[in-house]
């Protein structure tokens, strides 16, 4: 493998920064490894140890890297980073997936992930455009997640639509909606659909399937992104088969 750039959305690979996020990658996804870069001041930490020692389990390469870290990171206290290969999941038909429509910052989707992982709704989509999966900031913002769901990312809703035609689809938003608690049988496929932070479903996915919408008082206009999907998840992962 060549020299290590600074991350960039064409590159085949990506850096998970952190132990833990690290420990994520080389656990579920060690095929993907390609380097597993430690800080010099790393020395005698058990996570560190537990790192490098399943590296070289994988005969994965370890190098320290103080410079490389900080520069992934950009933070002074990163004490490891795993290099891993990009990779393309398949979803799978007979899970209910988590469907981020066009999101737009990496904070919400790596959130998002860790909370669809947390209550077992381990497949998403994601609609193009959108924010890039395996920049290290989504990956960190996911705790490392990423390697436990399967994830695919779409060029459109009509692709993703084409793969998976006879789901039912509950969008999250407030045209021909009904509470979500209101969503009492739910089937054995189905597809929670979220849109845009500022921008919300385009209006027609309002005749796509059930509309949803999260009531709360009036003290508060909307629900950031995250935790719509938190909450959305939650209550489908509470109720379903």
């Amino acid at each position: 493998m060549p020299s290590l750039e600074a991350y960039r959305s064409e590159l085949d690979y990506s850096y998970a920064p952190g132990v833990f996020p690290s420990m994520e990658c080389l656990l579920h996804r060690p095929e993907a490894v390609r380097r597993l870069l430690v800080h010099s001041s790393a020395a005698g930490r058990e996570g560190v140890g537990k790192l490098t020692a399943l590296a070289e389990e994988h005969r994965i390469r370890i190098e320290e890297a103080d410079r490389a870290l900080g520069r992934i990171s950009g933070k002074e206290n990163c004490y490891a980073a795993a290099v891993f290969g990009k990779f393309r999941d398949e979803l799978r038909k007979d899970r209910p997936h988590t469907v981020l429509h066009r999101p737009g910052d990496s904070g919400n989707v790596g959130t998002i992930l860790r909370t669809a992982l947390g209550f077992g709704m381990e497949d998403v989509a994601i609609i193009r455009p959108c924010v890039d999966v395996f920049d290290p900031r989504t990956v960190r913002a996911s705790m490392g997640s990423l390697f436990r769901l399967r994830v695919r990312v779409y060029d459109s809703f009509e692709d993703y639509r084409a793969d998976f035609p006879d789901r039912a689809l509950y969008p999250f938003m407030l045209d021909a909606s009904v509470p979500l608690r209101e969503i009492r049988e739910i089937p054995e496929q189905y597809s929670l659909v979220f849109g845009n932070e500022g921008s919300g479903l385009p209006v027609e996915f309002a005749s796509m399937g059930q509309a949803v919408r999260i009531e709360s008082n009036d003290k508060v206009d909307s629900l950031n992104l995250a935790v719509a999907a938190g909450v959305g998840i939650y209550y489908f992962s509470s109720k379903g088969v």
